[in-house]
């Protein structure tokens, strides 16, 4: 019989062996199992140590009377980051998108979105269930949209018709591999709706990257937004939440609807100095997990029977396609598990990895060795080597 111990390494329990009623338990010579490296999402992350200290220390109160000083603090800093008048604090990314559509459109509306959005893919059409709103998807071109593909899509006024009301961007895009967002073109999809009367939200869950890698400030890319939503979640390494900013009337309209949703929180400035801190602290480093995404895709170009999907890799997300010889995108995360790394299978041959705080340079090279032996492991008269995905 063994006994597993924090850290790795094990016990084991010498049969008969006894002091002072317990067991007697001695170290056995079996090595230190290696860390397993956990690519599936920049959501895995843990607090930090310091960030446990801030979370232990932070001052509380009643969220829901508007009393907590530390969600009003985190509220009140976001804002100001993002160059606009109030913000509120909710448990999740996709209650603050839920948020955002609400605010801007009512019953019988539409919103115009890429194809490819978290709003519309991962959110359970919450728009239509909460809110009665209606999604007008266009296709973008790896999660970039063009304003051309807008032109002529806003419904004339007939009874017939839904009412167009509002435009959403997502920055970076999660299924475009965290695609930058042409900053040009979110000045000119943004100009646009409102030259036409239409909102605009941008889903900014993973804004903080997008910000260190591009060099330009979060007030200017939130600028033509008149909501935004931020996740503190991801990148920025919190155990739990997001924020809803813009203007202050919006944003009174966001605080009632929370409340519908199930979003009050009492005691949250425990959580809401978890993100105090993260943007304090975790801002920049960012830069680092970009730096290993590259390392990740550097392998996939090389490896054979695998294929990067998108020109780029601009921020901590890679995806690639994996050839039919390699198995499924499932068996293959499988074969890594096995080899101890986690990788999110989101289709038939469609593999992601995520880099985050939690995982070092190190982490990465060992991860890059990883994925490299899963591809070696294909009959070799199968899969060409080399870059990208070849069929023999």
């Amino acid at each position: 019989m063994s006994l597993s111990r924090t850290g790795g390494g094990e016990f084991s329990i010498l049969p008969g062996r006894w002091r002072e009623g317990k067991p007697e338990i001695r170290p056995t010579s079996r090595a230190m199992p290696e860390k397993i490296l956990d690519f599936r999402s920049d959501t895995v992350t843990r607090p930090t140590p310091g960030m446990r200290a801030a979370m232990a220390g932070a001052e509380v109160g009643d969220d829901v009377f508007g009393e907590d000083p530390s969600v009003i603090a985190l509220q009140e800093r976001l804002a100001d980051m993002l160059g606009k008048e109030a913000a509120l604090y909710v448990p999740s990314g996709t209650m603050s998108n839920q948020l955002g559509v609400r605010v801007h459109c009512g019953p019988g509306d539409e919103f115009i979105c890429e194809a490819g959005c978290h709003i519309y893919n991962y959110e359970q059409a919450g728009y239509a269930q909460l809110s009665g709103v209606a999604p007008r998807p266009v296709e973008g071109t790896g999660g970039v949209l063009r304003l051309e593909r807008l032109t002529g899509l806003i419904r004339k006024d007939d009874e017939h018709l839904v009412r167009t009301r509002l435009v959403c961007l997502e920055n970076t895009h999660n299924r475009g591999a965290g695609r930058i967002q042409p900053f040009e073109t979110c000045e000119a999809i943004c100009n646009w709706a409102h030259e036409h009367g239409l909102a605009t939200h941008l889903d900014g869950a993973r804004l903080f990257n997008a910000v260190v890698a591009s060099g330009i400030e979060a007030k200017r890319w939130a600028a033509g937004f008149d909501t935004v939503s931020v996740c503190f979640s991801k990148g920025l390494g919190a155990p739990v939440g997001s924020a809803l900013v813009g203007p202050k009337d919006l944003i009174r309209k966001a605080h009632r609807a929370r409340k519908l949703f199930g979003g009050g929180m009492r005691q949250a400035g425990f959580i809401a100095a978890a993100a105090l801190y993260a943007l304090a602290h975790h801002v920049e480093r960012l830069a680092e997990d970009h730096e290993h995404a590259q390392m990740l895709a550097g392998t996939v170009r090389e490896a054979p029977g695998m294929e990067l999907i998108g020109e780029t890799v601009d921020t901590n997300i890679v995806i690639f396609r994996i050839a039919p010889e390699l198995g499924t995108g499932a068996e293959f995360c499988e074969r890594l598990r096995q080899k101890g790394l986690l990788a999110l299978s989101l289709g038939p041959q469609e593999v992601r990895a995520v880099t985050h705080l939690d995982l070092d340079e190190a982490d990465t090279r060992r991860a890059c060795q990883i994925l490299a032996q899963a591809a070696e492991e294909a009959p070799r008269s199968k899969v060409t080597a080399g870059k990208g995905v070849s069929y023999a």
